[in-house]
C-alpha cells in the first residue's frame, strides 16, 4: 500500500481559550480530493492552515509522506511549508509586482532558482492556467478570477506533493467563480492531491474523493459523495445541503 502523502492525527486547537479543532485526523493519498463542508465557524479553515503548519495544532501530528512534522525545528517546517501549496480565499498577491514576478519570486527567494530559471517556470505556470497573455499585468489590473489563478499557478510552481485550498472562490463575484473551478477540476483530473474547503457543492459532488462534514469542530460524517447523498435525508449534511440550497449560508 503506498504511503499517504499528507496524513494529521488528533490535531487539537484552541484559540484564546476556545476549543476551535478536538481530535480531527484525515489520510490524504496520492491523486485525492477530499473537501470539507459544513457551516461557517466550524473550524475549517484553521484545521486547513493547521495542516499546512500555519497553525501549530496544541495536539497531534502532522506527516508528510510518512515523516512526522517537528514544528519545533524552523528549518524542518519551512521545507515542509514548501511541499504543501496553500491557496487562500483573497489571493495575498503583490500589487506592485506583475503576474509573472508574483510566481517568481517565491521560486527566487525560497527555492534557489535563477531568475531565468524562475521567470520560465512562471510562465509556464501562467500558461498552465490560461494566464500566459497576462503575465505582464498587475494585481490591479485582473478581475478577481484571474487573481486567484495567478495564486494557484504560484502554489504549483514549487511542484508541491499536495495542494489545500481555503475557500478559493468565496471571495469572488459569481461570473467568476467557474473559470476557477474550471482550474481546480483539471488538476484533480490530471492527479493532483488536494484538500479543499467549499461551499460549492455541485462541484463537490462530482469530483470529491470524500467529503468529510464539519461541525463545532469535529468531523461529524464523512464519506464518498455517493454514500452521503444516500444517507442526507436524515444527517446532519443533508440538513446543510438543504441550508446551502436556499442560500442562507
Amino acid at each position: 500500500m503506498d504511503t499517504p502523502v499528507l496524513r494529521a492525527e488528533h490535531i487539537c486547537k484552541s484559540l484564546n481559550g476556545k476549543k476551535i479543532l478536538d481530535n480531527l485526523s484525515i489520510t490524504v493519498n496520492k491523486g485525492d480530493l477530499k473537501v470539507l463542508i459544513g457551516p461557517s465557524g466550524g473550524g475549517k479553515s484553521t484545521f486547513l492552515q493547521c495542516l499546512n503548519c500555519l497553525i501549530i495544532p496544541d495536539e497531534g501530528t502532522i506527516f508528510l509522506d510518512g515523516h512526522p512534522v517537528n514544528a519545533s525545528s524552523s528549518r524542518e517546517l519551512c521545507a515542509f511549508r514548501r511541499k504543501v501549496g496553500m491557496i487562500f480565499q483573497d489571493f495575498n498577491l503583490f500589487d506592485h509586482l506583475n503576474a509573472e514576478d508574483n510566481v517568481a519570486i517565491a521560486l527566487t527567494k525560497v527555492a534557489g532558482y535563477s531568475k531565468t530559471e524562475a521567470h520560465e517556470r512562471a510562465l509556464a505556470e501562467l500558461e498552465r492556467v490560461g494566464l500566459a497573455e497576462r503575465s505582464s499585468l498587475y494585481p490591479a489590473q485582473l478581475s478577481g478570477g484571474q487573481k486567484q489563478r495567478v495564486a494557484i499557478s504560484r502554489a504549483l510552481a514549487k511542484d508541491p506533493p499536495g495542494i489545500l485550498l481555503d475557500e478559493p472562490t468565496s471571495a469572488l463575484d459569481p461570473e467568476m467563480v467557474g473559470e476557477v473551478l474550471s482550474v481546480i477540476r483539471t488538476l484533480a483530473e490530471n492527479g493532483m492531491t488536494m484538500v479543499m474547503a467549499t461551499h460549492q457543492m455541485e462541484f463537490a459532488g462530482a469530483l470529491a474523493s470524500e467529503i468529510l462534514f464539519m461541525e463545532q469542530g469535529h468531523i461529524v460524517e464523512q464519506g464518498t459523495p455517493s454514500e452521503l447523498l444516500q444517507t442526507a435525508s436524515h444527517t446532519r449534511t443533508g440538513d446543510f445541503f438543504s441550508i446551502l440550497s436556499k442560500g442562507r449560508i
